[in-house]
């Protein structure tokens, strides 16, 4: 029941959600979830962290980044329906709508110039 709580306590916030929906779209560092929800460093990695906790996202360092995506569910089976859910649900909220449609415009290179 542990890893239930953690799944759905990890998906009760509106942040998380958001980057559940962004990391169905493209794999993304940090500084680009910063940029994309308009939050702090800190509390981007505090929210990346608790969805890894969860079972939802995964990191993986590529070179200077660290990369998250979206788990692949094989840890949680709670985590694997939920994230096939989320595939679908909140694709019409307006939110949701306009801040996939700006993912392409938020590029790390730009953001976190080395």
């Amino acid at each position: 029941m542990d890893q239930f709580v953690k799944v759905m306590k990890a998906l009760s916030d509106p942040s998380r959600l958001k980057i559940i929906k962004m990391l169905q779209h493209k794999p993304m560092c940090v500084c680009e979830i910063q940029k994309a929800l308009d939050i702090p460093q800190p509390t981007a990695s505090r929210q990346l962290k608790i969805l890894e906790d969860a079972g939802l996202a995964v990191s993986r360092k590529s070179g200077l980044w660290v990369n998250y995506n979206l788990a692949d569910g094989s840890d949680s089976p709670y985590a694997a329906m939920l994230l096939g859910g989320l595939k679908h649900w909140l694709e019409d909220n307006p939110e949701i709508v306009r801040m996939v449609n700006n993912l392409p415009e938020i590029r790390r290179e730009d953001i976190c110039k080395e």
